[in-house]
């Protein structure tokens, strides 16, 4: 066993290491990261109009909601103004976050990136004719558009930028108006060049930029990752990568937020566009490996902690456990992470590799066999176990059940271990 994480510490932590900070994969883990305030107002105008006209509807209390539609209109009003133009803000934060850091003006790179990402859209819709944007075109569906263009157009604007492209003002004018003129050029070569491309597709393919990336790229790839198989691989990769210290849920945020985060908002969408739960388009969203398997953080780590408090007999563990269960409620499992520790351990690398598959691949089977909705509205993710459940699904008792039912399976195969580790003597 230890051979093996010797091997794996040489072989695989550097290469994990050097993904997990790859300047344009840092740059969309940022930008999904930093739209987060307008993706949860959005996720909570949902959630109360679960509680205000959706619950209420099903239980025959039309009185009641018929009282609450000032509510229900002001929380579509703060839909429409969040999750529909998801991908504008997104696209603008990834040009803003990419420019940054490679030490040229981010917020010109941000607009260049919006500009090109507009430009490519359509503009003309069939029932109203042309000079109208559709919002299907700013939403979650536009997100992996949104990524491609804002990339290639904020590195275009980058490169030109580095290499002095620019017009070059005198000294006595004010920064702000330098750095104006400055990406006038880089800009406008590369709002030119997606605006191309855009000609071309609506020419040449017959369809807008952003449909045919929906249809070819992430449509297709969006269906790939919905199958067991993925979603287990995923999990695996994450649990492999914390083992060896490395945050797994950052390093792989932009295939977590691309792919289930993107499944999640959709699945939202068509929620608040009037489609049953039985109906919505994705069984797994990001917001599944949080509501059944990542109870307390990656690895279901309050599991472990309360584990320990049971069956430890090892004083520091069990001193361990307590400092990390307050925060462990929250779902921030660094504490016991770092302080047991789990990180390079090998008396806690087979329940810390299989539990979170095995939760995982139970919360996957309830969901596909209809028994609980999909996790379709965004929760914080400090909100505790079980109650995450109940509410990313729209208020599901059957959900929170199949949470709670995972916290005590993972507990009970904790505990295995934790038994295990009783027998070895603490280093000093």
């Amino acid at each position: 066993m230890n051979g093996l994480v010797n091997w794996m510490e040489r072989n695989f932590v550097p290469v994990a290491a050097k993904i997990g900070s790859q300047r344009h994969l840092v740059a969309v883990r940022d930008a999904f990261i930093s739209i987060m305030p307008i993706t949860m107002a959005g996720a909570i105008a949902s959630l109360i109009n679960v509680f205000v006209r959706d619950l209420p509807t099903m239980w025959k209390m039309d009185g009641f909601v018929e009282a609450m539609a000032p509510v229900i209109g002001v929380n579509g009003n703060v839909w429409w103004g969040t999750t529909v133009i998801l991908a504008v803000a997104f696209v603008i934060s990834l040009g803003y976050n990419l420019s940054k850091s490679y030490d040229v003006n981010p917020l010109g790179g941000g607009l260049v990136a919006l500009s090109a990402f507009l430009v490519t859209t359509r503009q003309a819709q069939p029932d109203v004719g042309w000079g109208f944007f559709h919002w299907g075109e700013f939403g979650a569906s536009a997100l992996f558009t949104a990524l491609f263009i804002g990339l290639a157009a904020t590195m275009i604007y980058v490169v030109l930028m580095k290499k002095n492209i620019t017009i070059k003002m005198p000294d006595v004018v004010p920064p702000a108006v330098s750095k104006a003129f400055a990406a006038i050029i880089p800009g406008t070569i590369a709002i030119y060049v997606f605006a191309i491309v855009a000609y071309l597709f609506s020419t040449y393919v017959g369809m807008a930029l952003n449909d045919w990336v929906f249809k070819m790229v992430q449509g297709p790839f969006i269906n790939l990752v919905q199958g067991l198989p993925a979603v287990l691989i995923l999990t695996f990769v994450v649990q492999l990568f914390w083992f060896f210290g490395l945050h797994g849920t950052n390093v792989l945020a932009p295939v977590l937020d691309g792919a289930w985060l993107t499944a999640l908002l959709e699945n939202n969408n068509a929620y608040m566009a009037g489609t049953k739960l039985s109906e919505l388009p994705y069984l797994w969203t990001r917001g599944s490996f949080d509501a059944y398997a990542w109870m307390g953080g990656a690895g279901c780590t309050i599991a472990l902690v309360i584990a320990l408090l049971i069956f430890s007999k090892r004083e520091d563990e069990k001193a361990v456990a307590k400092v990390s269960a307050p925060m462990g409620i929250f779902n921030i499992n660094e504490p016991v992470a770092f302080g047991l520790p789990i990180v390079l351990n090998a008396v806690y690398l087979i329940p810390w590799i299989l539990i979170t598959p095995i939760l995982v691949t139970i919360g996957y089977l309830f969901t596909a066999a209809g028994i609980i909705p999909p996790v379709f509205i965004q929760v914080p993710w400090i909100v505790p176990p079980v109650f995450y459940a109940f509410l990313a699904t729209g208020g599901n008792f059957i959900a929170a059940g199949v949470a709670l039912l995972n916290l005590v399976i993972a507990i009970f195969l904790w505990s295995i271990f934790v038994k295990v580790a009783n027998t070895i003597k603490p280093q000093d």
